[in-house]
């Protein structure tokens, strides 16, 4: 059995696609996913199930869509994978700032040369930014409603998702929980 952590784009985001977490969690229990959890309403789950990444992303999005809809993208991640993004992340060791952040954004698949190209002919002032798979990582050395990189993000397409650190090291425990 394995732990998956689905990381849902744009759930709850400035009163757009909305769902209680409740019912959510109700949608996702439905496929028959075991120990069905949710954190924070940015559109955070996690789950066990012994079906492929594939397939799960699959249903989930057309429940989703089915019950909610609305279309969104998911981006799953085991336990194993997750540990290995806050592993990789080359930030993670960086001293922060008041106003400073890190964030995560993760891909259904590696990037595009398009997306590795916004990214590199963006403005980014001090902010910096590493690609290592199919993750993304910022470091925002100022606040993210004003940097010129973060506003590139939104250019990626909407394969893509992003979270800040503390959730990404939140979900990690939470996983690493349920296989306890």
């Amino acid at each position: 059995m394995t732990t998956y952590i689905a990381l849902l784009r744009g759930i709850n985001v400035s009163g757009h696609n909305k769902i209680k977490m409740a019912e959510l969690k109700r949608t996702m229990e439905g496929l028959g996913l075991l120990q069905v959890q949710t954190y924070i309403q940015s559109g955070n789950v996690l789950f066990r199930s012994q079906e492929n990444p594939q397939f799960l992303r699959e249903q989930i999005e057309g429940s989703i869509k089915e019950a909610f809809g609305f279309s969104i993208t998911v981006v799953l991640r085991t336990t194993e994978e997750l540990e290995r993004i806050i592993a990789d992340c080359p930030y993670a060791d960086v001293p922060l700032a008041e106003g400073e952040t890190i964030h995560v954004t993760s891909l259904t698949g590696p990037p595009s040369q398009k997306a590795v190209d916004i990214l590199a002919n963006s403005e980014r002032e001090q902010d910096e930014y590493q690609i290592h798979g199919s993750e993304i990582y910022f470091l925002f050395r100022q606040r993210i409603l004003d940097s010129k990189l973060a506003k590139s993000m939104q250019k990626l397409g909407d394969q893509v998702t992003t979270r800040n650190w503390n959730t990404i090291n939140k979900l990690s425990a939470m996983a690493k929980a349920m296989e306890a």
